[in-house]
């Protein structure tokens, strides 16, 4: 069975499966594209004033994906943005090396060692927690069972090497990364005049996985994953700042500055989301449970994260988010389900989401999504007043092929 039909009847494509190289002949090139599209009908209150805000289209997104199968257990993946709410215009989000075999090597002790590692090495998404497999990257939807992705969203792109041990399964993996999505060699500082050089040795980030996933029966499948991210210094830390397709939620909670701005969807493009923003210390822990019984689906996340802003405050922040999904029909290829996620910072700050959705899987890379959303704010009355929130509808429709 294909990816798309594991989605649909599983639900659980976390890490990609070990390629065994066995009908590998000759390079080959595989496409392979994701496009998504919103109708927006949100409404968002405050007592500060907010940009009045319509319903209706976003801006359509799309991702293309290029693999290539390069040699027996090797193969190289690359997607870009053909479109998306911060660029419009097309532009990469990187590429990696996927190892699982290493046939140049000439030897039955390194066959048998790479049965049980993979090797992920180049500018990606990186491997922290399990939650960033089941948001929305940009086109790419059809894994998301809703339509936002997290309040508190850990995700980033970055140069990075992967190593995973997978066995009767058991999981563990170690990762060294350059710890932001935008490498630099040097800084301006405009108000000050002055320039920083970077040294990236002394900037890298650590994380790595440890977790059991297994089907313990034919209708039961668990999985529990712990993870860590950690990055003792850096001037562009970018693990919870790092979406740069963008929210969901176009325009949501847009304070009127009389500025061009307030109503661009380029600008403010994480809006809805919350977190430190670009950190230069950071350390962040997540734990995830995931479990199907036959159509009965839950998946848990309580992250921790504990850092130092750019502006050299110290932050702490608490998420909890659970989901319950039921699916249902021949193929499981309907479903509904809601979503809580909650995320709480050191000065009592906090936001709640609530998710309702349902979607429809019309063909097996087609999906039609429907979702209720109701967010709050609490104690964010420098920005907001007292009571602050949005709420309202969103229809997705996502292909992936």
């Amino acid at each position: 069975m294909g990816v798309l039909c594991m989605l649909i009847n599983s639900s659980g494509q976390f890490e990609e499966s070990q390629l065994t190289g066995g009908e590998f002949e000759k390079v080959k090139a595989h496409l392979g594209a994701d496009f998504t599209m919103q109708y927006q009908i949100l409404n968002h209150h405050a007592d500060s004033t907010l940009i009045p805000l319509g319903s209706g289209f976003n801006l359509p997104t799309a991702n293309l994906n290029v693999n290539a199968d390069l040699a027996k257990g090797i193969r190289v993946k690359m997607t870009t943005y053909l479109s998306s709410r911060h660029h419009p215009e097309a532009w990469v989000k990187g590429g990696y090396l996927l190892i699982d075999e290493l046939p140049f090597i000439k030897s039955k002790g390194v066959d048998s060692v790479m049965d049980f590692l993979t090797l992920k090495v180049g500018d990606m998404e990186i491997d922290y927690g399990d939650a960033h497999y089941r948001r929305s990257d940009n086109g790419k939807a059809i894994t998301n069972s809703f339509v936002g992705n997290y309040i508190l969203d850990a995700f980033t792109t970055a140069i990075a090497a992967e190593l995973m041990f997978r066995s009767k399964g058991f999981l563990a993996m170690g990762a060294i990364s350059s710890g932001s999505l935008k490498p630099a060699l040097s800084g301006f500082n405009a108000t000050s005049g002055e320039y920083t050089e970077y040294n990236t040795l002394e900037e890298l980030a650590f994380y790595w996985k440890l977790g059991f996933d297994k089907e313990l029966l034919d209708d039961l499948r668990l999985r529990l994953t712990v993870s860590g991210y950690h990055c003792a210094e850096h001037h562009f830390g970018s693990l919870y700042n790092g979406d740069r397709a963008g929210s969901r939620y176009y325009l949501v909670m847009n304070r009127i500055t009389t500025s061009a701005n307030d109503v661009d969807i380029t600008k403010n493009q994480t809006s809805g989301n919350w977190g430190p923003g670009f950190t230069n210390k950071d350390n962040s822990f997540m734990v995830n449970l995931f479990g199907k019984f036959k159509g009965l689906e839950l998946f848990g996340t309580y992250e921790f994260l504990k850092g130092t802003t750019l502006a050299a405050a110290d932050v702490e922040f608490s998420q909890y988010a659970v989901e319950g999904l039921y699916r249902f029909g021949k193929r499981e290829q309907f479903y509904g389900g809601l979503r809580y996620n909650y995320v709480q910072n050191d000065a009592d700050q906090s936001v709640t989401r609530l998710q309702i959705g349902a979607g429809w899987f019309i063909l097996e890379s087609l999906v039609l999504k429907l979702e209720y959303i109701d967010q709050n704010y609490s104690e964010f009355v420098a920005s907001y007043g007292p009571d602050a929130g949005f709420d309202g509808v969103v229809l997705e429709a996502a292909v992936s092929f």
